[in-house]
């Protein structure tokens, strides 16, 4: 099975729906533009979100087995995808890829 890095690409915040909708909350998201996460196979990277972890977990198990070309040409490469976490306030957006087995490097 190979491993598949996760990189946090982009973080958006909806602050007109929060302030409409959402009820105050402490701590929303602890993620940080840039910051990489390695997920090795189906087990979830220790320090990811829950939450973030449902919307990219198929994702990551389908390169994690050899799996590529989603919805046939989406990606330029064909080895990742672009998916975003299901948080409508301040949804995260990750870049997942497929890393080498012997070299641990994007393919």
């Amino acid at each position: 099975m190979k491993k598949v890095k996760i990189t946090v690409m982009k973080i958006t915040c909806y602050k007109d729906l929060i302030e409409k909708y959402e009820n105050p909350i402490e701590n929303a998201c602890d993620m940080v533009e840039g910051q990489v996460f390695i997920a090795n196979g189906w087990q979830k990277p220790e320090g990811f979100c829950d939450s973030a972890w449902d919307s990219v977990s198929s994702f990551v198990m389908t390169l994690a087995h050899g799996g590529e070309d989603f919805y046939q040409g989406w990606m330029k490469n064909k080895k990742s995808a672009m998916i975003s976490c299901n948080d409508g306030f301040r949804p995260v957006s990750f870049l997942l890829e497929t890393m080498d087995e012997e070299s641990n490097q994007i393919k």
